[in-house]
C-alpha cells in the first residue's frame, strides 16, 4: 500500500518511515510526486492536519497522511502552536530548502527565548496530530494525537533533531531533545505517540 506523506520535511519523513516500518506500507512524500504544499488556515493541529492530508489525497488519487505538530508553550497562552514552523519573521536566500528550514529554525529560536524573558514558567509540549485518509472523500479519517512534555531551556544545547530541539529539555532524560540519540527520540517523541496510535488504527482499520 502506498501511502503519500503531506510534507516535503526530509527529516519528518525520515522519522516517520522508522515508525512506520512494522507495517506493509511505502511512505513516499508529496513533493517526490510533484505536489506542492498546501496553505495551512486554521487554528488547530487537527484541522490543518486534515486539510494537507485531503490536499495529498485529491492531488495523488490515493490514500494519504498528514502531520501537523508544533510547540505549545504555556506562559504564551499556547505559541508559537500551529505557527511553530515559521514563528520568525525571517529573508531566506534562495538556497536549497533544508538549508532554509534550518535558518528558519534558528530565527525561530531566537524569538522564542525572547518571548520567554522574564517568565518563570517555562513548561511546554510538543504536540503532534497524524490524520490518514484512504481517499479524498474519505468519511471516516484516522486521526491519532501525541503530547511530549518538557521545559523550555535558556540557550540551544545539542546538535541532533530540528526545531526547537536543541530549546525542550526532557526532565526525567536530563537532556535536551537535540542530546538524544535518532532512535531514543524515535521511541519517545510526541510523534512517535502518534505514531503508535496510528498504527494500531491502521490495523484495525485498513489492514484488518
Amino acid at each position: 500500500m502506498r501511502l503519500v506523506l503531506a510534507s516535503n520535511n526530509a527529516k519528518k519523513l525520515a522519522e516517520l518511515r522508522v515508525l512506520f516500518a512494522a507495517l506493509p506500507i511505502e511512505l513516499v512524500t508529496q513533493g517526490s510526486l510533484g505536489v506542492a504544499e498546501v496553505e495551512e488556515p486554521h487554528h488547530t493541529f487537527v484541522e490543518n492536519a486534515l486539510v494537507k492530508a485531503r490536499h495529498a489525497a485529491v492531488a495523488c488519487g490515493g490514500a494519504a497522511i498528514a502531520d501537523d505538530s508544533g510547540l505549545c508553550v504555556d506562559a504564551l497562552g499556547g505559541a508559537p502552536g500551529v505557527a511553530s514552523a515559521h514563528y520568525a519573521t525571517v529573508e531566506l536566500p534562495t538556497v536549497d530548502r533544508e538549508a532554509q528550514r534550518a535558518l528558519q529554525d534558528v530565527a525561530n529560536n531566537r524569538l522564542l527565548l525572547d518571548r520567554l524573558q522574564g517568565h518563570a514558567d517555562r513548561h511546554a509540549s510538543f504536540v503532534s496530530t497524524l490524520v490518514a485518509l484512504r481517499h479524498a472523500d474519505d468519511p471516516q479519517p484516522l486521526i491519532a494525537f501525541g503530547r511530549w512534555s518538557g521545559e523550555i531551556l535558556d540557550a540551544p544545547r545539542g546538535e541532533g533533531g530540528f526545531g526547537y530541539d536543541p530549546l525542550m529539555f526532557i526532565p526525567t532524560l536530563g537532556r535536551s531533545v537535540a542530546e538524544l540519540q535518532a532512535d531514543e527520540k524515535n521511541r519517545l517523541s510526541h510523534r512517535a505517540l502518534a505514531a503508535s496510535d496510528m498504527l494500531a488504527l491502521m490495523r484495525a482499520h485498513w489492514l484488518a
